[in-house]
């Protein structure tokens, strides 16, 4: 992945460079020289001291007034002046003929390629605040979209390597599968090394069981969820920052827009409406706090554990009363 990014970057700069035809670069070259000799930031026209907007006519009357005081024969041995009239018969020819002008309308308007060494680089536009901040937003999400790939990659080794050692301590070297349910510890590092039973003991461990080929953690509680490749979250351009951001933010548009319609127009809206909106859910109400379904919130004064399921019963009942 590393290489194709490297790869089209240096094809889109050599396409940029090539772009370039022979008769660009030589108004690259003429624009440099007549700002060297007449001032930075010297264009064609002001040279000439006639507008972007001059007609063929005007740019040749401008052009004979202009070499009739640089013509060699009224400096003679001024080499300086001589190289200024040759330059300034190329400038005048440029934008007497209607296709190079049109070529050099296109730099003069857009802006003229730096000159580095080795030949011109970037585009022929000078980006804007706007290009620049896409720009920006194009290259964090990619590299975020990179880090989450070699995360995920680094995520399924550890998920093989959880699963091929938790086989191993049930199964035993020779990694023969055993019929029914075995639970066994896994290091999940430090040094490892194995107790009278097999088992991979040694550094922080976890309990797991391992059933025919599926493999399992093992909660405190009893429960035992299943670790596979599905552990390990995929990357997603999706959860790239901008993408989040632009997620949050609508959802703070609408969400609350919704709901706000919902509060204050209860009379039309079903009862399930009601309870999204006050944020109860229904579902669990009836549902027993041993079943883990649930979650306590913890009271800010007294660090008492109230159930969740009594603030949203009693939004409900005033939601009611209304």
């Amino acid at each position: 992945m590393r290489f194709a990014l490297l790869f089209t970057l240096f094809a889109v700069l050599a396409a940029v460079v090539l772009a370039w035809e022979k008769e660009d670069h030589e108004i690259f070259d003429l624009v440099s020289a007549v700002e060297s000799s007449e001032g930075k930031g010297t264009t064609f026209y002001s040279w000439l001291d006639v507008p972007s907007t001059a007609s063929t006519t005007e740019i040749s009357r401008a052009y004979r007034k202009m070499s009739m005081q640089m013509h060699p024969d009224k400096n003679p041995g001024n080499k300086k002046m001589a190289e200024r009239f040759a330059r300034l018969g190329v400038v005048a020819a440029i934008l007497r003929n209607s296709e190079s002008r049109k070529r050099y309308d296109f730099f003069y308007k857009n802006g003229v390629p730096k000159w580095r060494g080795t030949g011109y680089y970037y585009s022929r536009f000078r980006p804007g605040l706007g290009s620049v901040i896409i720009f920006l937003i194009i290259l964090t999400s990619a590299l975020q979209y990179l880090v989450q790939r070699m995360n995920y990659k680094r995520d399924l080794e550890r998920v093989e390597t959880v699963i091929r050692d938790a086989r191993l301590a049930a199964w035993g070297a020779k990694m023969i599968p055993i019929e029914g349910q075995r639970k066994v510890k896994v290091n999940l590092g430090g040094q490892r090394g194995f107790d009278e039973d097999g088992n991979l003991v040694g550094g922080k461990t976890i309990d797991m069981v391992v059933s025919g080929d599926a493999v399992y953690i093992l909660d405190p509680s009893g429960d035992m969820h299943p670790i596979d490749a599905s552990a390990a979250t995929p990357p997603g351009v999706s959860r790239t920052w901008f993408f989040l951001l632009m997620r949050h933010l609508y959802q703070l548009a609408f969400g609350r827009r919704e709901q706000t319609d919902v509060i204050s127009n209860p009379g039309p809206h079903s009862e399930s409406e009601l309870d999204e909106a006050s944020g109860y859910d229904s579902s669990t109400a009836s549902e027993k706090p041993s079943s883990g379904t649930v979650t306590p919130r913890e009271d800010a004064k007294s660090g008492a554990r109230i159930p969740t399921t009594m603030a949203g019963g009693k939004r409900r009942k005033a939601m009611r009363k209304r």
